[in-house]
């Protein structure tokens, strides 16, 4: 093998060692820095072994990340990015997040999807129709970000793939009855932090979530991988992140279907 070969492995080991460390989040420099997006995300590949080998969790849905053309200018991408989501992290509406278990704790809000059938590329390329085809349930959400403080004027996509674009868990509302009849494009929602409220709609993200969720589909295909029964995708959040702290108590409702809820603890 040569040394090339072994860059993704070694980029891994040491993004496993910052995060058991709780180091701040900094941009990968010299020879640890990922030089294609194929290569971070190789490197993504490599981490989550990692993670599973060591106890910390196996893969079991996915999430979306820089869903706006503004974030993926700025981070250098033309194009959204992809990242896993671990079953030790995965929580129910009305659980209590511990600050403490993060270096700095992030909310955005979500719908998230429960594939119903494998997207094993039958279907490719996907779009909003096709994948929503593939998919078995609905609901609110809210993604746990670990950002591990980072410094957002000094920003690196590459590098945010190759540690696994922030997730830090999700936290799951009930499902949804007849979310297959609902306008995702246009169907109103509703933030309650703290008691100040903020609307948007489940498109904000990305003009659909299910489009959201076929770029989820395409990226894994490319990467010989597929999405399947069971896991879980989050779309992308409709209003900006929140930083959270001791004490927010939060509810994320979409009108009329359903909310999500989650309490900060110290």
């Amino acid at each position: 093998m040569s040394d090339d070969d072994g860059r993704p492995a070694r980029i891994a080991r040491h993004l496993l060692q910052a995060n058991e460390q709780r180091l701040p989040f900094r941009p990968l420099s010299g020879d640890l820095a990922p030089r294609s997006l194929g290569e971070a995300y190789a490197a993504q590949t490599e981490l989550l072994d990692c993670w599973r080998e060591t106890g910390h969790g196996r893969v079991v849905g996915w999430k979306i990340a820089l869903t706006s053309k503004p974030m993926q200018e700025m981070c250098g991408v033309d194009q959204p990015l992809v990242g896993a989501i671990l079953d030790r992290h995965v929580f129910q509406s009305g659980v209590e997040i511990s600050a403490a278990r993060y270096v700095r704790l992030g909310l955005e809000f979500e719908l998230a999807v429960r594939i119903g059938q494998d997207m094993d590329g039958a279907d490719h390329p996907y779009d909003a129709v096709t994948a929503m085809a593939h998919v078995g349930a609905a609901m609110p959400a809210f993604e746990l970000i670990e950002d591990r403080a980072a410094d957002y004027s000094n920003l690196d996509a590459f590098s945010l793939v190759a540690d696994n674009t922030w997730n830090g868990g999700v936290v799951l509302g009930p499902e949804i009855a007849g979310w297959r009849e609902v306008d995702w494009k246009t169907a109103p929602v509703t933030l309650d932090y703290n008691g100040k409220i903020e609307t948007a709609v489940t498109g904000a993200a990305m003009g659909d979530p299910f489009a959201a969720l076929a770029v989820v589909a395409e990226n894994l295909l490319h990467r010989g991988m597929r999405l399947r029964a069971g896991d879980i995708v989050i779309t992308g959040s409709t209003v900006k992140t929140r930083f959270a702290e001791a004490g927010d108590r939060v509810r994320y409702t979409i009108d009329g279907l359903g909310a999500v809820d989650v309490t900060v603890a110290p």
